[in-house]
């Protein structure tokens, strides 16, 4: 097939990720190369992506004004992203593709589309009502999600959307390091992310911790004094510092629509304590690739930590290449894409 992959230009694609849904799309781009087909991906100037073909746009003015805040307040209008996309559409309206396989959660992402054979993932539970009110006009044939628990946010909003397409990551060779006693906290740094209720349970098992990501929100104040901060790191090298680690806390104070970091933590061998909200209990297998504990009971987040430190690292990762593989998920888009292209 010939697929067009739009990602949102309000971030570019970098091999240090703001976030999950960035790290998929790359992931399905360069998977759905490999098979045979033939992939344009279309993005913000900056993007790194070595194997595929790039069509990029200027980064809009008002990207970091149309960043998605979760709890936080709705994005404006951005009528630069609004461009960037427009220019997106139109090199994809004069190309000859098959199908496209849509990323974005900006509303004219789905207004443009409207006419052409398109696939839209939504990675986001329904968090913006201008975006739920222009999906909520889509074919539910049209649109897919990443999680269980997302697709009954979506339901719950009045809005149907037709499949489940959970996201899959590399099952790469586990570097082989001893595993450090220490607690990683990792993803972009951001309040739904919980990272004062992770660095808090660790602690209060006696582990250090270590901090690898960006700061996504820049009203967001956070206080690592005591951690070890890594910054962002390129995905190779998180593999490495999660293959090292003793746990990986995922403490997410929101409907976590999938959980890349605890996918990619497991994937690597080493266990995830987290709250039992959103999809984590879906990525999570309780008792063999980590323990959930209640929402917000950093006390209850602290045993669950303890306790993964007890899980065997070889069950962990076997957990994970058997349920959150990216082959499967491949196979799982080359079959929805193909329909969506008829």
């Amino acid at each position: 097939m010939r697929i067009a992959v739009v990602a949102s230009p309000v971030t570019p694609l970098r091999p240090a990720q703001l976030g999950g849904a960035q790290a998929f799309v790359c992931d399905l781009a360069l998977g759905l190369v490999r098979r045979g087909h033939e992939v344009t991906v279309y993005c913000a100037e900056t993007s790194e992506l070595e194997g595929v073909r790039l069509v990029t746009v200027p980064a809009p003015d008002d990207a970091a004004a149309a960043l998605v805040m979760p709890g936080g307040h709705e994005p404006p209008p951005a009528p630069g992203v609004a461009r960037a996309l427009a220019a997106m559409f139109d090199s994809i309206a004069a190309s000859s593709v098959d199908v496209i396989s849509q990323h974005a959660f900006d509303v004219p992402a789905f207004e443009l589309a409207r006419d052409m054979p398109v696939l839209h993932t939504l990675h986001l539970p329904p968090i913006v009502a201008s975006v739920a009110r222009v999906v909520g006009a889509v074919s539910p044939s049209r649109l897919a999600t990443v999680s269980a628990s997302c697709l009954a946010e979506w339901r719950a909003a009045g809005v149907d959307v037709g499949q489940v397409l959970p996201n899959g990551v590399p099952a790469a060779p586990v570097p082989e390091f001893p595993v450090d006693r220490w607690a990683l906290v990792a993803g972009r740094l951001s309040p739904e992310k919980g990272v004062e209720h992770a660095i808090a349970a660790a602690r209060s098992i006696g582990l250090p911790v270590r901090v690898a990501g960006a700061h996504y929100d820049p009203a967001y104040e956070l206080d690592l004094s005591g951690t070890e901060v890594v910054g962002s790191v390129p995905r190779d090298q998180l593999r490495s510092l999660m293959s090292r680690s003793a746990v990986t806390v995922c403490a997410v104070r929101w409907e976590e629509p999938f959980g890349m970091v605890a996918a990619e933590a497991q994937m690597a061998g080493c266990p995830v304590a987290a709250y039992r909200r959103g999809a984590m209990a879906e990525v999570v297998q309780d008792g063999l690739s980590g323990r959930l504990a209640e929402p917000d009971d950093v006390a209850a987040l602290g045993r669950a930590i303890g306790q993964c430190l007890e899980l065997d690292r070889a069950a962990v990762r076997a957990s994970a290449v058997r349920r959150l593989g990216l082959d499967a998920a491949l196979d799982r888009y080359e079959a929805a894409l193909l329909r969506a292209s008829r």
